[in-house]
């Protein structure tokens, strides 16, 4: 069973750039899928970016082409690399996992919070206009 622990976050500009990591430890394999959520002020908690595990990624559209999912081979650094930030990326940014993903079945869920099973406790990110 995976524990998830969010890097420190940060306080930047419009337009400027940040990357966040989870660090994972305890046991993580192949069959795990991660994800980034972010709940907003005023918001719901939203899926931002997720990575299953033959590599695809998904994002949401406000983050497309500005935001970038990775992991490390080991499977114990997921990244959110996020550049051109807007006012409306602020929040608290969570690391979610889930074992046994079948990316076929969990596709269109991935975006949900129930799917996940494992979650840090979350970084603040707040851009400023």
């Amino acid at each position: 069973q995976p524990r998830l622990t969010e890097s420190v976050g940060d306080s930047v500009q419009s337009g400027g750039s940040l990357r966040i990591s989870c660090s994972v430890s305890g046991h993580i394999d192949r069959t795990f899928c991660m994800a980034w959520f972010r709940l907003s002020p005023g918001k719901q908690r939203d899926g931002v970016a997720a990575i299953v595990n033959d590599g695809r990624t998904k994002y949401l559209d406000s983050v497309k082409g500005r935001f970038l999912i990775s992991q490390n081979d080991d499977l114990k650094t997921l990244y959110l690399q996020m550049n051109n930030l807007l006012p409306s990326d602020s929040g608290r940014y969570y690391c979610a996992a889930v074992s046994r993903c079948v990316p076929r079945d969990l596709w269109l869920f991935l975006f949900r919070t129930d799917t996940w099973n494992f979650w840090g406790q979350g970084t603040e990110v707040t851009v400023f206009a």
